[in-house]
């Protein structure tokens, strides 16, 4: 049953990662008649829906809604300093989201999934640094494989050059607003976790205080950045069904990981990651049709394929042999 279970975790990985990935960038670059909808009420609807679903898990947890409204007081309203503490990463992952629209709008699927990989980086660093964590020699090394992957990626080709009016948008643009959501990623996920090992509270508690400060940092951002568009077409403008799947895809994404993880190891994670990065290439060049894969972004995945599985691995200290 736990066998199963594991490899129903990694087909929901894989599912979960690759079709966010390649509805995002189907919905920004298809061309429809009338305006696009804005990235940041996307963002905004994403996290209203976790909020909803996670208040939907812990009501399942307490059983009556008089028990959901006691957790709902107890952890939240009674506790303001504990969750004014998720404020600082739920900006950064607001940010974050933003900035995953934005570098799916000048990118092409399969060069972001490998170079968003450096977030692997990032969270490690940043472990290291605030969680005092202690790498091994396998997790540096990977590292480096990593870095010299993704760089190879990134490596212009005549190929790129010659078909520039493909691109729905700036590559650089793209790297830039990836490598912001690397770092971003690796120091809210690491501050996030800190925050998980100093206090007792479910993850679903947190998931709603963190939807509740993303929420409003979101509509400051809408405010802010399209709030000209917003009341001239209204929020929803240039929603569509396709719109909805990615909202929500990207609201439930986080959770469906969180749910899965416990049966999914650093293997499994890894074989989940390296077939994302397969399907999304295969998908972008033959469906997409945005993306002409190069000898040299091959050997870029399989080095950043080879790390993600490399940093994962913990190898077993040989046991003692017994005595006669």
């Amino acid at each position: 049953m736990f066998a199963n279970l594991k490899y129903v975790s990694l087909g929901i990985l894989v599912f979960q990662t690759t079709s966010l990935v390649l509805t995002m960038r189907y919905s920004r670059t298809l061309k429809e008649e009338g305006p696009r909808y804005l990235s940041s009420t996307a963002v905004v609807v994403a996290e209203l829906l976790k909020i909803m679903a996670c208040i939907l898990l812990v009501y399942k947890d307490s059983s009556s809604l008089r028990a959901l409204n006691r957790v709902l007081h107890d952890e939240i309203l009674n506790k303001p300093m504990e969750t004014l503490k998720l404020a600082i990463p739920s900006g950064i992952y607001t940010l974050q989201n933003n900035l995953l629209y934005v570098a799916l709008s000048n990118l092409d699927a399969a060069t972001y999934q490998v170079t968003y990989q450096l977030k692997i980086l990032t969270t490690a660093l940043f472990s290291v640094s605030m969680l005092s964590k202690k790498l091994g020699v396998y997790q540096w090394l990977s590292l480096v494989i990593l870095m010299t992957g993704v760089a190879f990626v990134q490596w212009p080709s005549d190929s790129q050059l010659d078909s520039k009016e493909l691109s729905a948008g700036s590559q650089f643009v793209g790297l830039m607003a990836v490598l912001t959501a690397c770092f971003s990623s690796g120091f809210a996920g690491v501050y996030f976790e800190k925050i998980l090992k100093e206090t007792k509270q479910s993850v679903w508690i947190r998931n709603i205080q963190l939807g509740f400060f993303g929420s409003i940092f979101g509509l400051m951002g809408v405010y802010i950045y399209d709030g000209e568009l917003v009341s001239k077409n209204g929020f929803f403008q240039g929603y569509n069904r396709l719109t909805w799947i990615v909202v929500v895809l990207q609201a439930l994404g986080g959770l469906v990981i969180a749910a899965v993880i416990k049966y999914a190891d650093n293997i499994l994670k890894g074989f989940a990651t390296s077939l994302s990065i397969i399907l999304s290439t295969l998908i972008s060049y033959f469906w997409l049709q945005d993306f002409v894969p190069t000898s040299v972004f091959f050997l870029g995945a399989i080095l950043v394929i080879t790390a993600t599985f490399l940093y994962g691995y913990d190898p077993k200290p040989a046991g003692n042999p017994t005595k006669a």
